[in-house]
């Protein structure tokens, strides 16, 4: 379901602004410095790929952007559109580069107030926003010819930072208690109920021209158990659990026992025959959601999304295709660009092109291996894959193919999930909250942050 890179360089120096604290994030020949240490390579990473979301950020709204190409060639001239999911995402690394002092509090809080006025006053159908808007207005943007209302799932990527921003500010100064009553807002705005179309499931979209007929019922497994717990917690637009177990999990037909590259996959990856989904479906619905010990009858999701995790990198050092450059320094298949336009990278799709957002993204999961790809990454590809924004999009050695372009919603899941591998910001201020706690519980739902 899809909706959704210094060899030893030549003196190449990149200097981000933004960074209020005085800090210079400088690279500079790799024969001329010392190796970074782990965390120091990490915390370069993080702070450079969060950029995206700051000095990158649509000027007028101050989003995310759907894209930035620093080859300039925009296809659909969208050099200014805003992508739901993708600024629900950078608003989550704001509140990271906040707390890791990359900027200000000050300076985050004015970002996010920005972002979330211009929210409050773009489009929405039932309180869910479009897929795409246009940043100078918050006028839809069609994602396609029906797509041209309410996003339900790009919406909640929204709604856990949304929850995540009310949590971070709820005891601050008058300024932040003003944030954070402005996302809680927000957040209880988006009817839920509404999205079920009078059945019990939840649908992905709805149009105010064609209404339902996108004709898209949400059903696991995919990257969009999120929506289905943020349903289920809304306080003022709740789902009944039935929409969960009937809709979601399918009367239980959710459920598989196959075993990938030596690792248990306990959930059925519809499409996917024996075999699993691209590694978005592991990061978009777990930036807020903690998978550390929960479970419910269907599932122990921290087992689940480490094994997709190892299946994907398994077959990377198996490649049985051949690519050139796969092996356990360079792995991930997920959705991203790809040689010929964009695609939903898998096992059973595989095109030789490496996403590195696959395996950043995966740091809480393995971080061995995903720390062994982003330094062979960061040491051995260097500028082919490295730039402005942190790694590019995607890369292919086999096809000798190294566009220097961004995609907003494979950025943010970066700076979330390194954040959480590091620090758990993300995830408790989610889980804590009230109403998520509530809502586990209702949909029948065990986690460390949930009493009895």
């Amino acid at each position: 379901m899809l909706k959704p890179f210094l060899s030893a360089l030549a003196t190449v120096v990149i200097v981000l602004s933004g960074c209020s604290n005085g800090k210079k994030i400088v690279n500079t020949p790799l024969e001329n410095q010392n190796k970074l240490s782990d965390e120091q390579l990490i915390d370069l990473v993080q702070k450079q790929t969060f950029q995206y979301f700051w000095d990158g950020a649509e000027p007028n709204s101050g989003a995310g952007r759907e894209r930035i190409h620093l080859d300039n060639y925009y296809p659909q001239n969208d050099r200014n559109v805003v992508a739901t999911g993708a600024t629900g995402f950078g608003l989550m690394a704001i509140i990271s580069a906040i707390d890791r002092g990359y900027i200000t509090k000050l300076e985050g809080t004015a970002r996010l107030e920005k972002i979330l006025n211009f929210l409050e006053k773009a489009d929405r159908f039932h309180g869910a926003w479009p897929h795409w808007m246009e940043g100078e207005t918050g006028k839809t943007k069609p994602f396609s010819t029906k797509d041209d209302g309410g996003d339900l799932v790009e919406t909640s990527f929204i709604a856990q930072s949304l929850i995540c921003i009310r949590e971070y500010f709820k005891s601050g100064n008058t300024q932040e208690k003003a944030l954070a009553a402005k996302a809680d807002q927000l957040w209880k705005e988006i009817d839920f109920n509404f999205y079920r179309n009078n059945q019990n499931v939840l649908y992905w979209h709805w149009s105010p021209n064609y209404a339902w007929q996108m004709n898209f019922p949400v059903k696991g497994y995919n990257e969009c158990l999120i929506m289905y717990v943020l349903g289920a917690s809304s306080p003022t637009y709740p789902i009944p659990a039935e929409v969960y177990h009937e809709g979601w999990a399918r009367n239980g037909a959710i459920k598989t026992n196959v075993s990938v590259y030596g690792h248990q996959i306990t959930l059925d990856h519809q499409g996917e025959k024996n075999s699993v989904g691209p590694l978005f479906w592991a990061h978009y619905s777990y930036l807020g959601l903690n998978p550390k010990g929960l479970k419910d009858q269907y599932a122990d999701y921290w087992q689940q999304n480490r094994n997709h995790t190892l299946a994907m990198r398994d077959y990377g050092v198996a490649n049985p295709k051949g690519f050139k450059g796969y092996g356990e320094n360079s792995w991930g298949l997920t959705a991203s660009y790809s040689v010929n336009g964009y695609a939903g990278h898998t096992i059973n799709r595989d095109l030789g092109v490496i996403s590195p957002t696959a395996a950043l993204s995966s740091f809480p999961y393995t971080p061995e291996e995903s720390l062994k790809a982003m330094r062979h990454w960061y040491e051995n590809l260097g500028d082919k894959v490295w730039g402005k924004y942190g790694f590019y999009d995607a890369f292919s050695e086999s096809a000798n193919w190294y566009p220097k372009r961004y995609l907003g919603i494979d950025q943010g899941p970066i700076v979330v999930m390194l954040e959480n591998h590091r620090s758990g910001l993300l995830w408790n201020l989610f889980m804590k909250a009230p109403e998520v706690q509530a809502g586990l519980k209702k949909l029948g739902f065990q986690s460390p942050y949930i009493s009895n």
